[in-house]
């Protein structure tokens, strides 16, 4: 057996769960997985229909986003995702979706306002959306420029990717990541739900405020704080 095959495994079953949640149409999307011993993450091959993936189909990847193992080859996004697993240090899942409504949200080029306690169970801050790429780093190495654009953002705004596990890459979509890629996974189907929610929120009333700051704090910190109580 391959020394990559929980990976591979790991990969194959976070994708799968993608179509499952509504979150990709036909190839719209890509989880991947790593392993930081073996310095390696597997990741979805390219153009390849959810029906027809197989664990072994997975591709191995180094973190210079270089081909390890594999005669497929790996996603177009393959190289954002390297970026992120050579810097971010502590994640070890990263999903990328054209999800409906996060998308809208990316192409709109705006934060995700934090209007309800949903946002806040999971985010204290409004979920980021990185500016578009510049017209240099657009022709440049394409892939690889939108992992900066994404820490660049995150720098710029002095945001903690531990803390906020999802951006939105501005006329683009959005990634997420985690400690796992299961969680990697549940993080974009909570930004799929919390920007559907928002989008609504803001055609039932345009001037919606912000949620308060002390209902942010309570439900943020009672799904994730030391004395964390919350669940449903």
């Amino acid at each position: 057996m391959s020394i990559y095959q929980h990976i591979k495994q790991s990969a194959y079953d976070a994708n799968m769960e993608l179509p499952k949640l509504g979150l990709v149409l036909f190839t719209f999307g890509n989880v991947s997985a790593a392993d930081r011993s073996l310095g390696v993450f597997a990741i979805k091959p390219s153009g390849v229909p959810y029906e027809n993936l197989t664990p072994d189909m997975m591709v191995i990847v180094d973190f210079d986003g270089k081909t390890v193992q594999g005669d497929l080859r790996p996603s177009s996004d393959t190289k954002t995702h390297a970026v992120l697993y050579k810097h971010w240090e502590q994640i070890n899942g990263i999903v990328h979706t054209h999800s409906t409504y996060a998308t809208a949200w990316a192409q709109a080029q705006r934060d995700i306002p934090i209007f309800g306690t949903t946002h806040a169970d999971h985010n204290t801050v409004d979920i980021p959306c990185a500016p578009p790429m510049s017209d240099a780093m657009i022709v440049g190495d394409y892939e690889y420029q939108t992992g900066f654009q994404i820490m660049d953002h995150f720098t710029e705004k002095g945001l903690d990717y531990q803390e906020v596990e999802m951006v939105l890459v501005g006329n683009h979509a959005p990634f997420t990541w985690g400690k796992t890629p299961e969680k990697a996974v549940y993080n974009s189907a909570v930004l799929e739900t919390v920007a559907k929610m928002a989008l609504l929120t803001e055609q039932v009333r345009k001037d919606t405020p912000r949620l308060q700051d002390s209902l942010i704090k309570k439900h943020y910190e009672r799904k994730h704080g030391p004395d964390s109580y919350y669940g449903q």
